[in-house]
C-alpha cells in the first residue's frame, strides 16, 4: 500500500488570504505519526502563513500560530479539521 491522498483543497477567503488543507493516509503508523496520517493545514494572509497545523518528520503533531510553535494532540481527522477551522475563525477571517 502506498501513501493515499485523502484531501487537497485550497479555499480563497472573501476577506483575503486562503486556507489550504492537505491530508494523506500512510500505509502504516510511524513513531512520528502513530495515528497513521500526515497533514499540513495552513492559513495564509497577506502572503504570510499565520496559522499552520502539521506533523513533519521528527516533530510530531504541532501547530504554528504566528512565530509560536506548540504541541497539538491529534485525536481524529474530524477533530483536526474542526480545530483548525475554529482557530481560523478565531483569527477573524472566516465566518
Amino acid at each position: 500500500m502506498r501513501v493515499q491522498p485523502l484531501l487537497r483543497e485550497r479555499k480563497e477567503l472573501e476577506q483575503g488570504g486562503f486556507v489550504e488543507l492537505i491530508l494523506w493516509k500512510l500505509p502504516r503508523p510511524t513513531a512520528d505519526r502513530p495515528h497513521g496520517y500526515k497533514y499540513r493545514l495552513a492559513y495564509v494572509r497577506g502572503g504570510r502563513c499565520v496559522l499552520r497545523y502539521d506533523n513533519e518528520t521528527g516533530k510530531g503533531d504541532h501547530r504554528h500560530i504566528g512565530s509560536r510553535t506548540e504541541p497539538y494532540r491529534f485525536t481524529t481527522v474530524d477533530a483536526l479539521l474542526s480545530n483548525f477551522m475554529r482557530d481560523v475563525r478565531a483569527m477573524g477571517r472566516l465566518r
